[in-house]
């Protein structure tokens, strides 16, 4: 598959070729969203920590006796229905969200994203960065002149501290290397701008066997 390449003016530099396995998938709804679900389970943190009766001090001995005094036989002030007691039935930490996904499947959802992608025309390719100490407002400028719909994720080859420290002061903009792509930021942002020089490890990562 072949998708517009562009330079960091916003001409057109030709054609980047795209591999089929991966952006002319079939379109499997289910499966993108059991990954989505999946990715927002394991990212998710377990801050919610009630006490039960072995976390709660004193209480070991009886409030009142068990007979004769007309009232309830109770057995402990930290009980669940003692003010200052313990909770019953309530979050714990130790409860654990995270979900698993076959590989197959991880890999099938996502290819399934980039294609639904690349038939909404929403994939571009990028030649590369000219400036080598980019800054914030020149990689706001390149953004202006490619043709990026509402916000951008930019899919790099490897790590360069001068482009991720220069769009992170863009709001619309976020920068990801090849082997991090992910449903749920293709599920966020409208436009996918892959560098040229990031297809090769596209297949590098998700392709081999």
């Amino acid at each position: 598959m072949n998708v517009d390449l562009y330079k960091q003016s916003g001409a057109k530099a030709g054609t980047l070729e795209l591999p089929k396995e991966m952006f002319e998938a079939a379109f499997n709804k289910d499966l993108i969203h059991q990954a989505l679900v999946m990715q927002a389970a394991n990212r998710r943190v377990n801050l919610a920590n009630t006490k039960t009766r072995e976390f709660i001090r004193g209480g070991g001995i009886k409030p009142r006796p068990q007979k004769h005094s007309g009232r309830s036989r109770q057995g402990s002030i930290r009980s669940p229905q003692w003010r200052g007691g313990a909770v019953l039935f309530g979050p714990l930490a130790i409860r654990n969200f995270s979900k698993a996904m076959p590989k197959k499947q991880r890999k099938a959802a996502l290819f399934s994203a980039l294609s639904d992608k690349a038939r909404e025309n929403s994939v571009i390719g990028l030649e590369g960065f000219e400036s080598k100490d980019m800054k914030t407002k020149v990689f706001a400028e390149m953004v202006k002149k490619l043709p990026i719909e509402r916000n951008a994720l930019f899919i790099l080859a490897e790590k360069d501290e001068s482009i991720m420290r220069s769009s992170n002061n863009i709001p619309e903009v976020k920068t990801i290397l090849a082997p991090y792509v992910n449903i749920q930021d293709l599920q966020k942002y409208k436009t996918i701008v892959i560098l040229k020089d990031a297809v090769d490890k596209l297949k590098e990562t998700f392709l081999k066997k």
